[in-house]
């Protein structure tokens, strides 16, 4: 037995007659109820007074589990409703969904369909658009950028506006193979197995093999807006999008956020990127100012290290703590100088956590930073003219007097 869901998803309230029921479970002899598969969730409703809370195929018929064990018994005949928020969410998502491909056919070279899901509304929620979201899962080599997102939402709300027909028919499944037009999900058996497959068609759009419900013309979608993208693997990009209040209030935050930007920066939401623009090359201009002033004190600083060198071993060591720099800026100036001011260049973080030494070779670098961490902890590496060491527990002035001594 199958669900009728997919052929009439505009029935939500029938005539059920109880064909078996075992505990909190229980099978119609036919049921408006659609069950979960292919990305769509399960509907939920009501038998009679009990609450539907799962419904499911299982060992070729439609079971449909219950909030509690029924007072109702085979040949019983009651009253049974779909919940129709659900119901309308589910079919306006999922038409969305394939509104959403026909936009990728349009912008995504050598497109094929990876998969679909419509997030599950929790149990208690009473509008199940308000946090809900859909995905689709696009297989293409094109990159999804933000340009590519925003050219995806454009185009399925210009077909939601278009108010173009949906509609779905059977075909035979070899005839539906050998269409070129029609999408299938190659992961999944919906639309494969079987002598017939369902597709369904949004007029000069999209034409998909499914079995789920929808709406029969785009314009009962409503506002569709893309949230984000991500990548699954496999290939795949997957962007997710919300319908109904999420999507609403998905368009106004982002107005909000938009405005809100626009007052810091006084200008106007249309001259944005301009602002922006200018905004970054003023950051990047204050940044190489500051990169540069940094430079100019390190010089600085190393120049009085020049003055107050020593000597150990008959070779001179330039030892000192410079201000402003990690350890790999650190150790490119070490290197830098080592053999022109110094055999022996041995820097230390402001903070003493970390060095770098470089040497002309005489001395092993490697060796000067095992001496460090073996009296103050932490760890190192390197070869006999450069290495680094950090996590060391000491403050500054005790590594440098230690390598000075």
């Amino acid at each position: 037995m199958e669900s009728l869901a997919p052929a009439e998803p505009y029935t939500q309230t029938f005539d059920a007659t109880v064909a078996a029921v075992d505990g909190t479970t229980a099978v119609l002899e036919e049921t408006y109820f659609y069950a979960e598969s292919g990305g769509q969730p399960a509907d939920r409703g009501r038998i009679g007074d009990v609450a539907v809370v799962d419904v499911q195929h299982r060992d070729g018929r439609v079971v449909h589990e219950l909030a509690a064990e029924p007072s109702f018994g085979p040949g019983d005949v009651l009253e049974a409703t779909v919940d129709p928020d659900w119901r309308t969410y589910a079919m306006r998502a999922h038409t969305a969904s394939h509104v959403l491909y026909g936009a990728g056919r349009e912008l995504l070279a050598d497109l094929g369909y990876g998969g679909f899901d419509i997030s599950a509304p929790s149990a208690s929620a009473a509008d199940p658009s308000a946090d809900g979201k859909v995905r689709v899962d696009f297989a293409t080599p094109t990159e999804i950028d933000d340009e590519t997102l925003v050219a995806l939402e454009r185009l399925t709300n210009r077909v939601v506006w278009e108010s173009r027909d949906v509609g779905w028919e059977t075909l035979p499944r070899e005839e539906a193979l050998a269409r070129e037009d029609i999408a299938f999900n190659t992961k999944t058996e919906e639309g494969l197995a079987g002598e017939t497959v369902r597709v369904v068609t949004v007029e000069d759009w999209d034409v998909a093999a499914c079995g789920g419900t929808h709406v029969r013309n785009t314009r009962e979608i409503g506002p569709v807006s893309v949230l984000d993208r991500s990548n699954p693997g496999e290939g795949l990009t997957r962007v997710e999008f919300a319908v109904g209040r999420r999507a609403i209030e998905a368009q106004a935050t982002r107005r909000s956020q938009a405005m809100t930007a626009a007052s810091a920066l006084d200008t106007r939401v249309n001259d944005l990127p301009d602002a922006v623009s200018r905004l970054r090359a003023e950051r990047d201009e204050a940044q190489s100012a500051l990169e540069a002033l940094r430079d100019d004190l390190v010089e600085a600083r190393l120049t009085e290290l020049r003055e107050s060198t020593v000597r150990k071993d008959g070779d001179t060591w330039l030892v000192g703590t410079v201000p402003g720099a990690d350890v790999n800026a650190l150790s490119e100036r070490a290197q830098a100088i080592a053999g022109e001011d110094a055999d022996v260049v041995a820097l230390v973080g402001e903070d003493g956590e970390y060095l770098a030494v470089a040497t002309t070779g005489d001395v092993d670098a490697g060796s000067v930073v095992d001496g460090v961490t073996d009296n103050f902890g932490g760890g190192g590496g390197g070869g006999p003219t450069a290495a680094q060491g950090g996590g060391l527990d000491a403050e500054a002035a005790r590594v440098v007097a230690f390598l000075r001594d």
